[in-house]
């Protein structure tokens, strides 16, 4: 995969990240919240934290000292 294509994979990622971030919140807003889903929804969110670090690491040059 190209950088471009890297680029716009983290861009839907980062989309995908901020709906789950929307979802959680209006989730625990509700008093009657149901907590094994919002626990998921966090893990879910972390790991789409985790591979869009991935990918920016691919697009940093490995510079060798």
């Amino acid at each position: 995969m190209n950088d471009e294509g890297i680029r716009q994979q983290i861009e839907l990622l980062k989309i995908e990240h901020r709906d789950l971030d929307d979802a959680i919140t209006a989730l625990q807003a509700n008093p009657v919240s149901d907590q094994l889903q919002i626990a998921r929804l966090k893990r879910k969110k972390l790991a789409l934290k985790d591979r869009i670090g991935v990918l920016e690491d691919q697009l940093i040059p490995d510079i060798i000292a």
